[in-house]
């Protein structure tokens, strides 16, 4: 037999063997789905089959002529659910009250849960009268708090809703700096699931607002059916806690941190119904309003979640419907998990002082919406510890809002002294820049030109953005503002002038009809800010039409239609921040007017010549010979693809 015929008989016998152990496992896989299939079969009857005895034993019950409707009832219970958790259903549920100085909560033994959460220092918007009615996270009549789970009732499975449950309540435990509240539900005679919510009173407001939630399992083990998981459900309907039902609704939304991530993610803030599922870890859940929220926390993280909310009417006195269904992990060896709830204001000195067991933050502070990279960080490290700061001496908001504007436009003073000083030279030049425009009328000298421009400019030590990038640089810090205004809760309740609360709009007339995009209302600090705005582009537009002619074309946009459109952004918007604006375009003018002051265009001019005579003298760059060159090449490419034409 040759090396051939036994490679081939090798090659065949390892295919053959190859083969058979694949055949082997794929039927003993076959035999495992066959007898999961079985089981669920077996399974699905014997419910079938549970649910018929039931009936069988109802029907029993009911044939019984000597038996009263409420002992029929009864019996059903405990048929169904077991003797134990039947006398745990449709009881007269208790309230009780535990408050500090900054929180006063509710709390049910239906279900166990918090129905309803006040906070002291802050009230809600009044239409008419005095602010005096204390604000409140969320209506009571909606808040739904359910863990589930499954439990055996003899040879049976009941699922267990808490929501459902009336929880026995034990004496409050009352101690230095904290409340204790202890509910729980027997699940059998000697088996109790357990909710101990701890309150504090330490003079930490960063602790004050925070709730701790311990779910223990008490001899729960025996009872429990086999199961990975113990879900989670909770929902409740957010009031409106402010003037303006848009803008508040605005920044209503869910939001969520998934472990370790510095940033959160937010089901977006807009108008109708939104949905969004997580199937990773999620570390906690936020029902967050403009400046409050209502927050979930699980230190071990939520296996997933699936969040949603729907948008009430306007005029409904409510601005959203939460609702989130999340699970936690679930062994026989489970004996308790260590949730908390934040209950407070959207308050960056207080969120960011909440940490984990291990020292670290859990990025609430990111439920203040401050903005996005460079913009949140001048927020957090630059406007914020500024008003702070300014609020230790000054007890006056509008006093603070000026003296920041002030502060502001020093720092920038050197940028917006070049951005004028650049503009006074383009306008210098305007008589050489139109003398080039002359030399050169057709396109084909346009490369020509472009070319004497940039002589023009390095000789005259001009940098044709200079008057743009002083702009650019203040961009961070006038978007900065726009996210921070709306979003401090220290203007909230605030009143300035004819404002009565900062963190709002300002309303000097109400009209009897609503305009489209712009409201119902007539905002006084956005009239100002416009106004002034209007009179600033016309001034700038003036002076940069003269030393530009290419702005000419930016006539109706930069001064009449960035105005119109700024009136219907801003009327519904924070009066603080149009205040702020209205100041900072004012302090603008005054810098204008001081610089043009100081500057003399003839000394600009004679500066220009020296330095016109000083590069002549010199030789050309590297950088500059190969633009020369470049430009006379394109030329040249130019001229030759006319000559073809």
């Amino acid at each position: 037999m040759d090396k051939k015929s036994i490679a081939g008989i090798v090659l065949t016998a390892l295919i053959f063997i190859g083969f058979t152990i694949y055949s082997t496992k794929q039927q003993q896989k076959y035999q495992r789905e066959l007898a999961e299939y079985n089981a669920y079969v077996a399974q699905k009857a014997a419910e079938e089959a549970e649910t018929v005895a039931v009936g069988a034993d109802d029907n029993a019950v009911a044939e019984d002529a000597g038996t009263a409707p409420a002992d029929k009832a009864a019996a059903e219970r405990v048929a169904r659910f077991g003797e134990t958790l039947a006398a745990a259903r449709d009881v007269e549920p208790q309230t009780l009250t535990v408050e500090n100085d900054y929180l006063k909560l509710t709390f049910s033994t239906l279900g166990g849960c918090i129905v309803d959460a006040e906070l002291k220092e802050y009230t809600k918007f009044a239409p008419k009268g005095e602010r005096h009615e204390p604000v409140h996270l969320f209506d009571p009549e909606t808040v739904r708090f359910d863990m589930s789970f499954y439990v055996k009732n003899g040879t049976r499975k009941v699922q267990v809703n808490t929501s459902e449950y009336d929880f026995e309540l034990l004496p409050v435990e009352d101690a230095d700096s904290l409340q204790k509240v202890t509910m729980r539900l027997a699940v059998a005679e000697d088996a109790w699931f357990v909710y101990e919510y701890t309150v504090y009173d330490s003079a930490d407001p960063a602790r004050d607002y925070m709730v701790d939630f311990d779910v223990r399992l008490e001899n729960m083990a025996p009872y429990m059916v086999k199961q990975s998981s113990i879900g989670i459900a909770w929902s409740n309907r957010s009031y409106q806690n402010e003037r303006g039902f848009k803008n508040e609704n605005t920044y209503t939304t869910v939001a969520y941190r998934l472990p370790d991530e510095s940033s959160i993610s937010e089901l977006g803030m807009s108008d109708g119904e939104k949905k969004e599922s997580v199937s990773s870890s999620v570390n906690w859940v936020a029902f967050k309003q403009q400046f409050f929220s209502s927050v979930f926390i699980a230190p071990e993280n939520f296996s997933y979640a699936d969040m949603r909310y729907s948008t009430a009417e306007p005029d409904s006195g409510y601005i959203k419907d939460f609702a989130a269904a999340m699970s936690v992990p679930y062994t026989p060896q489970t004996e308790a998990y260590d949730f908390a709830f934040y209950l407070g204001p959207n308050k960056y000195a207080i969120l960011k002082q909440i940490k984990d067991a291990d020292g670290d933050r859990i990025a609430l502070e990111r439920l203040i919406p401050l903005g996005w990279g460079i913009f949140g960080w001048v927020n957090r490290w630059i406007t914020i510890p500024v008003f702070d700061f300014l609020r230790q001496y000054i007890s006056s908001f509008g006093i603070i809002i000026l003296i920041l504007a002030v502060l502001v436009k020093v720092v920038i003073s050197p940028l917006t002294y070049k951005s004028y000083l650049s503009t006074a030279k383009m306008r210098v030049i305007k008589p050489e820049m139109d003398a080039l425009n002359a030399k050169y009328p057709n396109q084909e000298d346009a490369m020509k030109k472009q070319q004497a421009m940039m002589d023009l400019y390095k000789k005259a030590g001009i940098n044709p953005l200079g008057g743009c990038i002083p702009m650019l640089i203040q961009m961070p810090i006038i978007i900065a503002m726009f996210r921070f205004f709306p979003a401090s809760i220290e203007l909230r309740e605030q009143p300035f002038l004819w404002a009565d609360d900062l963190s709002s709009y300002d309303s000097v007339l109400n009209l009897p009809f609503s305009i489209p995009f712009y409201g119902d209302h007539v905002s006084l600090f956005a009239l100002l800010m416009v106004l002034v705005f209007f009179a600033f582009s016309w001034i700038n537009y003036q002076q940069s039409a003269s030393g530009q002619p290419q702005m000419a074309g930016m006539k109706f946009m930069m001064v009449y239609m960035m105005p119109v459109m700024m009136l219907f952004w801003f009327n519904d918007y924070s009066s603080g921040l149009s205040y702020y604006y209205f100041l900072t375009t004012v302090l603008s003018m005054i810098q204008t007017y001081a610089i043009r002051y100081m500057v003399d265009d003839n000394k600009i001019h004679a500066m220009i010549q020296a330095n016109a005579a000083k590069k002549s003298k010199g030789r050309k760059s590297k950088f500059q010979q190969r633009y020369e060159e470049l430009m006379r090449q394109q030329e040249q490419q130019m001229r030759q693809q006319n000559k073809k034409r």
